[in-house]
Parts: C-alpha cells; structure tokens; sequence
C-alpha cells in the first residue's frame, strides 16, 4: 500500500527542512505524496515540485492559514491552491505581514523583561524564513535566555505568557471561501487541538460545512484510533470528506516524524485520491 503525508512544513515558514530535503526525505520514506502546507505561504512550493520531480513524490501546493471565531483558534489547511492566485497572494502577504508587526510587538515585551533580542538577529539566524515564535524561542535558548524552547513558551512567549502578543487572523469563514474561491480543497486541520467539548467539535464542523469546508484531518500523530474513529464518525454526518498528515515541522517537534507521526500514523494514497474526487465535483 501506498502512504502520504498532507500536512507537513518547511523552512518556508517554521519547519527545519528545506523544501528540496523535505521531499527528499519524503521520498527515502518511501512516500507516495506529501503536500507543503506552510503557515500563511506559498513560497516553498516550486522549490518542492522541482524536488518532486528529481526525487519521485508527488507535491501538492498547500498552506495552512490561522483564523479565529468566537476566540477559538482553528487552522484550515488549502489544498491544490493555485501558486498565481492574485487573492490568495494578496491574503497571505497581509498576513506575513501582520505576522512581522507582531513578532517586533513580542520582541519589544520580552526586552522589558530584560531579554535583548532584535529582528536583525532572527533574520541572520534564520535567513529566508517567516519568522514566528518558533524561531524567537530557538534564539532564546542559543542566547542562554532560556534552557529549552519550551521554557520560553512556558515563561515567555506561549499563549497569555508575559511578552505574548495575540495574532491577528483571518475568519473561518473567509478563509474557506478563500480556498473555494481559488479552486482549492479546505480542510480542518487537527480539529482535537481546538479542546473543543464533543458537542461542540460538531456545531464547529457544522458550522465550518455551511462556509463551504471540503474536509477534516481524521488522521493526525496525536490521535488515539477512538479519536480517528470519531473524527470519522463526524465527517460522515456532515457530508465531509478526509484528510491527514504528521504536522511535520523537524527537528523543532522531537519524535515527531515525517509520515510516521509518533510512529503509528499512516495515511492512505486513497486519502488523497477522495480528495481529487471531491475537487472534481
């Protein structure tokens, strides 16, 4: 049997791997496909075709976009996004954007705290990169700030910590439509994470359906098989269809691997091609 991998990242936005390693190594893991799903950006992409093309693996263009409704944070991975797309380039330049008014927010708290860090630093310490909490932690922790990047989460910079700085996001709602509007797949990435009460993951896919949502990831690295199983359970009553990948991001999620997740996750070739399908109609 054929596997896959429809959520993984690169050093286009916060992963460790380059595009071009990132489906070499897909293809040493003997993957079919994998989509590059990078935080609010397309840029990886080409890289990652060429890539495909030298080593045998599938790419398919994605991005994962962080929306807010009602206070909850919920990420929808695009799938099949068109690279040319004027709109959806225009989105997520917004976004890069905001993403960079916020990180010189979080920089100017942290000095408050009598942490000395300026974007000069990150932008030497990870060239070409969007740069995001991630990479403000991993410098943290080289300048001895900190002892590991979760301690600078855990002190610093994790959600309601002191140099936090709430993200700015697009809705779920104009995100779908985004993706639809495009041609594109939505998907509801990781839809556990939100810690949602069961009653409420389902008025949320609910919800999500009416904006147009395509699919939802059934199969993630933290999923028990009663939580793939109800996730599936959902999908099935709402007329949804399934997705699934590890969340790969390097060496910044330890133990966690490409298309292995934790070591029991595997995704199916016929994932994607229900997915094809679904796009088609």
């Amino acid at each position: 049997m054929r596997y896959i991998d429809l959520h993984t990242h690169s050093t286009a936005s916060d992963g460790t791997y380059t595009p071009s390693e990132l489906v070499r190594y897909a293809s040493e893991k003997e993957l079919a496909a994998i989509a590059l799903t990078d935080h609010d950006t397309l840029d990886g992409v080409a890289e990652a075709k060429a890539a495909g093309e030298k080593y045998g693996v599938r790419v398919i263009a994605g991005a994962e976009f962080s929306t807010v409704y009602e206070k909850i944070s919920l990420h929808i991975v695009g799938l099949f996004l068109p690279e040319n797309s004027k709109r959806i380039s225009e989105r997520l330049e917004y976004m890069k954007n905001a993403r960079l008014t916020r990180n010189e927010k979080m920089l100017a708290n942290l000095r408050e705290e009598g942490i000395e860090i300026t974007m000069e630093e990150l932008k030497e310490n990870f060239p070409d990169r969007i740069i995001s909490r991630a990479h403000i932690a991993q410098l943290m922790q080289k300048k001895g700030c900190v002892g590991s990047k979760n301690e600078a989460f855990d002190r610093y910079i994790g959600d309601k910590c002191k140099a936090y700085v709430e993200k700015e996001s697009l809705t779920p709602e104009e995100t779908v439509g985004l993706i639809k509007e495009a041609g594109g797949v939505s998907v509801w990435a990781h839809p556990l994470l939100c810690k949602l009460s069961d009653k409420n993951t389902e008025k949320m896919a609910e919800r999500l359906k009416t904006y147009g949502l395509d699919a939802i990831e059934a199969y993630y690295p933290t999923h028990k098989p009663a939580d793939t199983k109800y996730i599936k359970t959902i999908a099935q009553k709402y007329g949804l269809g399934l997705s699934g990948g590890s969340d790969f991001h390097g060496s910044i999620k330890p133990g966690l691997d490409l298309g292995t997740g934790y070591g029991d996750l595997a995704v199916p070739y016929e994932v994607l091609e229900n997915i094809e399908n679904k796009l088609k109609k």
